[in-house]
């Protein structure tokens, strides 16, 4: 079309932004551990405060809870609004189905060159760098037992599980004190808790604390970790003769929540990093 011509004049001719949108991805919360979210927004705003921010949630139930974006719609906002680039950075601990689905999305949208970042844990020297946050939350062994609580997937066929069953390993040969488990599938809390039985572990340590690897340590934490029902891991930790099952709490604006990852500043700072290089990327490319 001839900008000059009748038609040209005519229609307006928007123009596209040089600088790419950024979209956050994560599962999403309807619990109190919104206020987590915040915390990596407010960071985010700090280190690039003349990028457009918009977030989508992959959790079709608390969408409809809340009324925020999938990423297929975030995608669309950022097109109507004249962005030809976009960053997405997942806030995703593990490289699963998950995050497969983000890249499928990504590739599949048409109209967008999209950059999308690596999960917390997509590289074993990422899994090095959490651990060494998290090490400062274990109880010495003279004092009790730690359980690092995974999210897990029902999936057997999901690629996270490898990452899974290779975190339990690493952390089975380097703590004497210190084990894992899922809410779902692989490394299996029954299994463990058997294991437990077995080593007559209650009667090693005084105390055992539960130290959640998920970003939202919300209602996972509230219900399926430390709620009263039979089924929550205190609970049958306690029946097998745990006396002290304890989870990592943290207070924020006068509020105590269940410590999940991303009230952790080091962590935050882990997430800008995978964005600052696919940032890097959209930049060069």
């Amino acid at each position: 079309m001839n900008r000059h011509g009748y038609i040209g004049r005519k229609v307006h001719t928007p123009e596209l932004k040089e600088k790419p949108a950024i979209i956050i991805v994560s599962f999403g919360t309807s619990s109190r551990s919104e206020a987590v979210l915040d915390l990596f927004t407010t960071a985010l705003e700090q280190r690039w405060p003349e990028h457009r921010i918009f977030h989508a949630f992959t959790s079709a139930v608390i969408r409809r809870k809340s009324g925020n974006p999938s990423l297929h719609e975030a995608l669309a906002h950022a097109e109507a609004e004249n962005f030809r680039r976009v960053v997405i950075q997942p806030l995703q601990i593990f490289p699963g189905t998950e995050y497969q689905q983000i890249v499928e999305t990504c590739e599949f949208f048409p109209g967008l060159r999209s950059f999308l970042g690596e999960t917390l844990m997509h590289r074993w020297n990422y899994i090095e760098e959490v651990l060494k946050v998290l090490e400062q939350e274990f109880l010495p062994p003279s004092v009790g037992l730690n359980l690092l609580a995974l999210h897990g997937t029902p999936l057997a066929a999901d690629p996270a599980n490898i990452v899974y069953l290779g975190l339990e390993r690493l952390i089975h040969r380097r703590y004497s004190n210190v084990c894992t488990a899922s809410l779902e599938g692989t490394p299996d809390f029954t299994g463990l808790r058997n294991e437990l039985v077995r080593d007559n572990a209650a009667g090693k340590f005084n105390e055992l604390r539960i130290i959640p690897l998920l970003y939202f340590a919300g209602q996972h934490a509230e219900d399926d970790l430390m709620g009263e029902g039979e089924t929550s891991w205190k609970s049958q930790l306690t029946a097998i003769g745990f006396d002290d099952v304890t989870c990592l709490t943290t207070t924020l604006a006068g509020s105590d929540y269940y410590k999940g990852l991303g009230y952790y500043p080091e962590i935050i700072e882990f997430f800008l990093q995978r964005l600052a290089r696919a940032m890097g990327l959209a930049e060069r490319y």
